[in-house]
């Protein structure tokens, strides 16, 4: 069964089970590998694209929910890093691994996308669910302020315990 659906502003059809998580039929059938695995259970947020404009986790998406709907990649946002998030990102040199960081960038697009101007409180919450194995949350506050066109804060609201740091706390800091 063929599903049909726009992937990054071209119409694309597939030949795969209906079953099939999004994310892997982006990464193996596509070829597009900006999108990572990470937990396969929707919890660290790694596999994030948006669907019709919502950031969501492909992981646990099924190919067969996306039918007729836009679908937006890392690779989608921009083709050369001139979205002002990646722009934000490299200049706070926010990724160490790397690996979570489509995911991370998705999530702040979103989040802009919806609210142009947040507070810290909006990027926690907005962020929450976006694990960041090498703990750089400040540094993506701090991107998101800049993407925002905001001055950074100059003393975070977060204290250990709070949003920002919350997703690897809760979890023991392992997955």
């Amino acid at each position: 069964m063929a599903v049909i659906f726009e992937l990054n502003g071209k119409a694309q059809s597939v030949d795969v089970s209906p079953d099939t998580p999004l994310l892997w039929v982006l990464r193996d059938s596509l070829g597009l590998t900006g999108t990572k695995f990470g937990c396969g259970m929707a919890l660290c947020g790694a596999c994030t694209v948006h669907i019709d404009g919502e950031p969501t986790r492909s992981c646990v998406t099924a190919v067969s929910d996306v039918a007729g709907k836009k679908v937006t990649t890392i690779e989608g946002i921009s083709t050369d890093r001139s979205n002002p998030v990646q722009q934000a990102w490299i200049a706070e040199e926010v990724p160490q691994c790397g690996y979570c960081q489509s995911g991370q960038i998705m999530s702040a697009v979103a989040l802009l996308a919806r609210k142009p101007k947040p507070t810290d409180a909006d990027i926690d919450a907005a962020m929450s669910g976006n694990i960041c194995r090498c703990g750089t949350y400040q540094r993506i506050r701090r991107a998101i302020h800049r993407a925002a066109g905001q001055a950074p804060a100059q003393k975070s609201a977060a204290t250990p315990g709070t949003a920002a740091v919350a997703p690897a706390a809760k979890n023991g800091g392992a997955q």
